[in-house]
């Protein structure tokens, strides 16, 4: 049917979540969709699915962008990994709006410069 784009909202796992620093944000994760077209998979999900604990531009719930450290962008991070097949625009994820942060497990490095803020707390992990 024209107009319809297609969605995914199976395909969630886990994955390792070492990078969370406590539980107390794990149990109001909220959601947003994952604009696929915005992410690289060289880049972004080179093993067919997104990282968890990869950073989001969440400026918009509605469609989650790669986090670059730009201007008005909102720092979350996906709190589990989710497929990425060919042919979907979109993914349903769960995403991390605060919490403890153990930036040397991310999946990712940070852009240079991202500091913790909207109720974040980086650490380096032990």
């Amino acid at each position: 049917m024209p107009g319809l784009i297609p969605r995914r909202s199976t395909g969630t796992r886990s994955g390792d979540q070492r990078w969370i620093g406590s539980r107390h944000a794990l149990d109001s994760a909220k959601t947003g969709t994952v604009s696929v077209s915005t992410f690289t998979k060289a880049t972004h999900y080179p093993d067919g699915y997104l990282k968890s604990g990869t950073p989001v531009n969440a400026a918009d719930p509605s469609v989650l962008k790669p986090f670059t450290g730009g201007t008005g962008e909102v720092l979350r991070f996906l709190k589990d990994n989710h497929d990425i097949e060919a042919g979907i625009n979109e993914v349903q994820v769960a995403y991390l709006w605060h919490g403890l942060i153990y930036t040397n497990r991310l999946p990712v490095a940070l852009p240079d410069g991202t500091v913790a803020s909207g109720g974040f707390t980086f650490e380096t992990g032990a």
